[in-house]
């Protein structure tokens, strides 16, 4: 990623809202991933957890989730 820095002046939380749909639209779905990826990296040398490169796949978690009848 580049050393991009984007500056947005919105009146409202919605206007704040609408342009950062706006922004992650025009972007190709491996452009989209990069910047995950990219953000994953930055969380995990923040945190201080180790080996922040090398986690390179989303973590799947799977939670059965039951119903309450009535």
């Amino acid at each position: 990623m580049g050393n991009k820095v984007w500056i947005n002046i919105a009146h409202s939380l919605a206007e704040a809202e609408q342009f950062d749909r706006n922004y992650y639209r025009q972007m190709t779905p491996q452009e989209r991933l990069d910047t995950i990826q990219f953000l994953r990296e930055q969380y995990h040398k923040l945190k201080g957890l180790p080996n922040a490169k090398s986690r390179k796949r989303l973590r799947r978690t799977v939670e059965i989730v039951k119903q309450k009848q009535g």
